[in-house]
């Protein structure tokens, strides 16, 4: 699977890193990006909540 997030609608609550360090890290001004192409099978249940999670709705599975 795949995760991106909208940077227009990102506010930084940080909720997605918290929850997932393993594929979701902060840029230097405080906004979530995704550090893989694919997420590992491992962590896609920890991803799909943080999906679920995140304030903004800004980070959607493909």
């Amino acid at each position: 699977m795949k995760v991106v997030v909208d940077e227009d609608r990102c506010c930084g609550h940080s909720t997605c890193a918290t929850l997932c360090p393993e594929v979701f890290t902060l840029s230097d001004d405080g906004f979530a990006v995704v550090t893989v192409d694919e997420v590992p099978a491992e962590f896609e249940r920890v991803v799909h909540e943080a999906v679920g999670n995140c304030p903004e709705r800004a980070i959607s599975e493909l």
